[in-house]
């Protein structure tokens, strides 16, 4: 007979139960067959949305607290002048008139917030402007931006300041005017310099074009210069896959992120391969494939792995707005359809772009949501930063946070280490190369075992 006090209770039963769901298949290559699919990630517990009527009341509370830690700004240019296949951030088509307008809008919410406490009560480490396409706007707009930006917050003396950009519509004088009004880091959307993929995918812009624009950027030598790259194409060889990391390579620039192409519900790409217009994806052991030999050859090149995704080929290259994003800092959103992340409260800029300038055109801050994290919060952040570079230390999170992961999600922990996707010692995961693949399913499991762990048990 099990003595009662012996006895799991219902939340154990519930956690032992649902531990299952992320466990890895142990399989001889777990860099291909460790999981399914890999999942969303997730960098929090459950958040608890602000009723509509109550935002701007919250709001106007967190822009007096004085911000603590790292903290990053985002600026949001939402224009393109197409859709791309794999893309699910487009939201409006470029027009000169428009976005002449939008910057109009995006610095009067700059100056809203101007003198705020959040604002102005600590360095800003890293500046990011996303889209979209920043390189849309003119020469004298990304000037008066950047600009902007450095006159109203505190960056630090250090500040990584980004500006992303495609190829076309982004000639010399734009890059010119960035550098000149202080941005040090570009970020060029590549995905691949192939010229068959690259137009069969919504990119116009020849390999010759790209490369031509990069050494460009290089050649000025006043900025850290990255580009992204995709793998997991329909009908991408390997051999067209590794020429893309090696070009990179050999143009000599700063850094360059490999991503994992993950089909976005009803982009243009899901409903070509529903309607049997395109090939579908290749099965994921062959995308891991493709992240196996990237790391490879960027490690044989000399390349430092600074995330799960990213690589620096210069002592230039930081990456330190991803990083401290998924680390857990604070965010100052800017832009329709900007997110961000403020004492404790994730918020969304209204994404309906009439909208948007509407209310900022009336003094209003736009937000569209607000919500507020869980006291399991920056725990969970926490775990995603540290998985994001490979390494966690799991005792570091139980004395700044007070969550025990160690001991919460021993079973997990010791079932990915024998399927072959960490090492655990000393309090202190490490995550191998099949690890650093499924790194948002270890993530997305460890936050959610450790997130349950956290709640109170049911009473019998």
């Amino acid at each position: 007979m099990v003595k009662k006090d012996d006895r799991p209770n219902e939340f154990e039963m519930s956690t032992n139960v649902s531990l299952e769901r992320f466990f890895a298949a142990k399989t001889p290559d777990p860099l291909g067959h460790a999981f399914a699919r890999r999942l969303p990630m997730v960098h929090r517990g459950d958040a608890r949305p602000v009723p509509p009527e109550k935002v701007q009341d919250v709001w106007r509370s967190l822009r007096s607290k004085q911000r603590s830690g790292k903290t990053v700004a985002y600026l949001h240019i939402p224009f393109c002048t197409s859709r791309c296949s794999f893309c699910g951030f487009y939201r409006n088509r470029s027009d000169a008139g428009t976005i002449s307008a939008y910057v109009e809008c995006l610095i009067n919410e700059l100056e809203l917030d101007a003198d705020s406490v959040a604002a102005q009560s600590g360095p800003i480490h890293a500046v990011f402007f996303g889209g979209g396409t920043p390189s849309l706007l003119s020469p004298e707009e990304l000037f008066g931006l950047i600009a902007k930006v450095r006159e109203i917050l505190p960056l630090a003396p250090d500040c990584e300041i980004t500006v992303e950009g495609r190829v076309r519509h982004f000639p010399r004088e734009k890059a010119v005017a960035c550098v000149e009004a202080g941005a040090n880091r570009f970020s060029i959307g590549v995905q691949s310099f192939d010229t068959a993929l690259r137009r069969k995918h919504g990119r116009p812009a020849s390999r010759r074009e790209v490369i031509s624009h990069l050494q460009m950027l290089r050649d000025l030598d006043r900025a850290a210069i990255v580009c992204d790259l995709i793998y997991g194409f329909p009908n991408q060889s390997m051999n067209l896959w590794e020429d893309d990391v090696r070009t990179c390579i050999d143009l000599g620039i700063d850094g360059v992120d490999l991503y994992c192409l993950n089909l976005v519900p009803e982009s243009p790409l899901d409903i070509a391969i529903q309607r049997n217009v395109s090939p579908p994806l290749p099965p994921m052991p062959d995308r891991a494939q493709k992240y196996a030999r990237g790391a490879a050859v960027l490690a044989d090149a000399g390349w430092r792995q600074l995330s799960n995704s990213h690589w620096a080929g210069t002592t230039r290259e930081r990456n330190l707005y991803n990083l401290l994003v998924k680390q857990g800092a604070q965010c100052l959103a800017y832009g329709s359809c900007a997110g961000g992340y403020l004492a404790g409260h994730s918020y969304c800029i209204e994404p309906y772009l009439p909208r948007y300038m509407a209310r900022t055109a009336s003094g209003e801050k736009p937000i569209q949501s607000l919500s507020v994290l869980p006291d399991f919060g920056p725990a969970a952040k926490a775990i995603a930063g540290g998985l994001e570079v490979g390494h966690l230390d799991l005792r570091r999170i139980a004395a700044n946070h007070g969550v025990d992961v160690e001991t919460a999600a021993a079973p997990l922990l010791a079932q990915w280490r024998d399927a072959g996707l960490l090492e655990v010692e000393n309090g202190r995961a490490r995550l191998t190369l099949a690890g650093r693949f499924w790194a948002s399913n270890l993530t997305t499991g460890l936050i959610a075992t450790a997130s349950m762990s956290n709640r109170k048990p049911t009473s019998l």
